[in-house]
C-alpha cells in the first residue's frame, strides 16, 4: 500500500551558500544574540499578565457567541464525520484520504491553524462536541496526572509514523484513531473536559503552538493581539510538560535522522523482518526523546544559587522556550508536506484523487532549503531570547548570566544536530 510519508524536497546542495557556512553561521547568530541580550537586556521584560490590545467589542461578541462556538464545534464534528465515511468507501490502498487527514492535516495542518488562530482544537475537537451534549456528572481531573497522558498520545502517533511497520496502513491508522477517541471520549465522560485539556493528545498539541500565536485572551476575558513572548509565558507548568515537549522535537530530529542511508542500511543489517526494524526504530525514537528531554532539563538546573526544590522546578520554568525550536523544526520539516501531499489529501476528500497538485516548494528547492534554515534559526533566535528572559525572573541575581551558559550550549547543539540531519548529513 502507498504511504503518504514523502515529506519535502530541498537538500544541502540547494543552498545558496555552502552547508558548513550555513550551519556555522546559525550557530554564530545564537551565540551573538546571546551575547546581545546578555549585556543589553538585564531586567525581565515579557509578563503573561501584560494585556494585548483588545479586539473591538463587536468582533469579541461574535467570536465568543453561543452559536459562533457550536457552529465551529459542528463543523469539526461534520468534518470528522465526513472523513469518516470517505474512508470506508474510498478507495482502500494509497488513493484513500484518511492517512493525508491523519498525518498532514491534522498533524502538520493543526500546528499551522493553532499559530494564526490559536488553540484550535479546542473549538473543533469532535469529543468535547459530543461530550458537551451529554447530560452527566463528570469527575475531577487528577493534577498529578499532569500532560503524562498527552504525552503518551503523542509518542504513540510519532510511534505509528516513524517506527511502526506500515505507517501508511489504513487499518493501522484506523486502530489508532479507534483507541484514541475511545479513550479521550471515556476521559473526557469520567473527568469533563478537564480531560480534553490536560490528556487528549492533540488538543495540548494545539495548545502548545498557539503559545506562539499573537491572539491570547486578556486577564479581563477578552480576545486580544499581543507580543507572542508574553504569550510563550502562559504555558502551564504542570507534570509531563517536558515530556510532550521532548516527544515533539526529539521525534522530529528522528524522522530526519531515519531518512539518513547510513542509518537505513544499519536497520536493514541489523534485523530479521518488519518487527525487529520496528524494535531497534523505536530504540532510536525513544533514544532522541530521551536525548533531548535529559539535555534540556540538565542545562536548566545547571545553576547555582537555589535549593533544591527551586532546581527541581526549573526545566517547567524554562520549558516555553523550546516551544519556537519545536514550531521552527516543523515548519522547516513538513511544509512542503503540508503544502503538496495536503493538496492530494484535499482532493481525495473531494472523490478525485488524480487532480492536479501544484508543486509550488519543490520546483523551488533552493527556495525551499533556505527557508529550512531560516525557519530553524528564526525558532532558536526565539528561544533564545525567551530563555533569557525567563532566566532574569527566575534565577538569583549573581547566577543570571552563568546559569544560562549550559542552556545557551545545549541549543547551539540542538541547531547543529537539527540542520544536519534535516539536510540528510
Amino acid at each position: 500500500m502507498t504511504t503518504v510519508l514523502a515529506h519535502g524536497l530541498g537538500g544541502s546542495a540547494d543552498l545558496p551558500i555552502p552547508f558548513t557556512y550555513a550551519v556555522v553561521g546559525a550557530a554564530w547568530t545564537l551565540t551573538l544574540t546571546f551575547a546581545v541580550v546578555a549585556f543589553a537586556w538585564r531586567t525581565p521584560r515579557f509578563d503573561a499578565d501584560t494585556p494585548g490590545r483588545p479586539l473591538p467589542d463587536w468582533m469579541g461578541t461574535v467570536i465568543d457567541a453561543p452559536v459562533t462556538r457550536w457552529l465551529v464545534a459542528g463543523l469539526g464534528l461534520a468534518f470528522t464525520g465526513w472523513v469518516a465515511v470517505a474512508a470506508a468507501v474510498g478507495p482502500q490502498d494509497g488513493r484513500n484520504a484518511l492517512p493525508g487527514v491523519f498525518y498532514v492535516l491534522l498533524w502538520v495542518g493543526l500546528v499551522a491553524l493553532s499559530l494564526f488562530f490559536g488553540p484550535v482544537w479546542r473549538a473543533i475537537s469532535p469529543v468535547r462536541t459530543v461530550v458537551r451534549l451529554l447530560p452527566i456528572t463528570r469527575g475531577r481531573y487528577p493534577r498529578r496526572l499532569g500532560y503524562w497522558p498527552a504525552a503518551a498520545g503523542l509518542f504513540t502517533f510519532v510511534w505509528l509514523e516513524l517506527a511502526s511497520p506500515d505507517p501508511g496502513s489504513l487499518t493501522a491508522v484506523k486502530i489508532w484513531l479507534s483507541i484514541y477517541l475511545a479513550v479521550t471520549l471515556a476521559g473526557a465522560v469520567l473527568c469533563g473536559t478537564r480531560w480534553c485539556a490536560h490528556a487528549d493528545p492533540f488538543e495540548v498539541y494545539s495548545m502548545i503552538a498557539s503559545r506562539c500565536s499573537p491572539w491570547r485572551r486578556n486577564p479581563d476575558g477578552r480576545i486580544a493581539i499581543g507580543n507572542p513572548f508574553n504569550h510563550l509565558l502562559s504555558l502551564p507548568v504542570r507534570p509531563g510538560t517536558v515530556t510532550v515537549l521532548a516527544v515533539l522535537l526529539g521525534s522530529t530530529a528522528f524522522d530526519s535522522f531515519s531518512a539518513m542511508p547510513a542509518w537505513r542500511t544499519f536497520v536493514d543489517t541489523h534485523t530479521a523482518g518488519p518487527w525487529g526494524a520496528t524494535a531497534l526504530k523505536t530504540a532510536g525514537l525513544l533514544l532522541f526523546v530521551a536525548t533531548v528531554a535529559l539535555t534540556f532539563s540538565l542545562a536548566a538546573v545547571a545553576t547555582g544559587g537555589v535549593d533544591r526544590a527551586g532546581r527541581r522546578s526549573l526545566p517547567g520554568l524554562m520549558a516555553h522556550s523550546l516551544i519556537p525550536i519545536v514550531i521552527g523544526y516543523v515548519f522547516a520539516h513538513y511544509l512542503t508536506y503540508l503544502v503538496e501531499k495536503g493538496q492530494q489529501t484535499v482532493h481525495a476528500l473531494l472523490g478525485s484523487p488524480d487532480a492536479q497538485v501544484y508543486y509550488l516548494l519543490s520546483s523551488h528547492p533552493t527556495v525551499l532549503a533556505s527557508a529550512k534554515v531560516g525557519f530553524v534559526l528564526l525558532g532558536h533566535v526565539a528561544a533564545v531570547v525567551a530563555a533569557h528572559d525567563r532566566a532574569l525572573r527566575v534565577l538569583p541575581r549573581g547566577h543570571q548570566m552563568t546559569g544560562q551558559l549550559a542552556m545557551m550550549l545545549v541549543m547551539v547543539g540542538y541547531t547543529f544536530t537539527g540542520l544536519y540531519l534535516l539536510f540528510g548529513g
